[in-house]
């Protein structure tokens, strides 16, 4: 028979994607610790010097939003809470057109774990109105 806390136990790796020590009552009284197991935590970076895709999706909403902005100076901060990841996207400079799109250059930060870099890229408008980033890669420093 099952115990209702190893149930929420065995679960809850799926829920928060963590690793965890949790404490399952035999109803004797007796509490005996059960390790959870653990999800390996996501790269700081892929190949390419970019995030993972997983932040990179919530810097990309960022980076949509602050382009439909009327401000020309704005940021806009993003989170993911599943990494702990998080950022700033920033325009850089006026909007352009390219082959009849409106398209805007901007840089994006990424915060993990005290370690930051820096993406840079272009966002344009697409036909239906919403901001599309079209470019994305890793700023380095020259």
């Amino acid at each position: 028979m099952l115990r209702s806390g190893l149930i929420v136990a065995a679960a809850a790796p799926l829920v928060c994607a963590c690793s965890a020590n949790v404490k399952i009552s035999d109803g004797a009284g007796t509490d005996e610790p059960v390790h959870t197991g653990s999800i390996s935590k996501p790269r700081a970076s892929d190949g390419n010097g970019l995030p993972p895709a997983s932040d990179l999706a919530y810097a990309k909403r960022a980076a949509a939003q602050v382009m439909s902005r009327a401000s020309a100076d704005d940021s806009v901060t993003w989170e993911n809470p599943a990494s702990g990841a998080r950022g700033t996207v920033t325009p850089i400079a006026q909007a352009y057109r390219v082959e009849g799109t409106l398209c805007r250059d901007f840089i994006a930060s990424h915060v993990l774990e005290g370690s930051e870099s820096w993406m840079e890229g272009e966002a344009c408008r697409a036909a239906r109105g919403e901001w599309e980033v079209r470019r994305l890669k890793a700023w380095r420093r020259t």
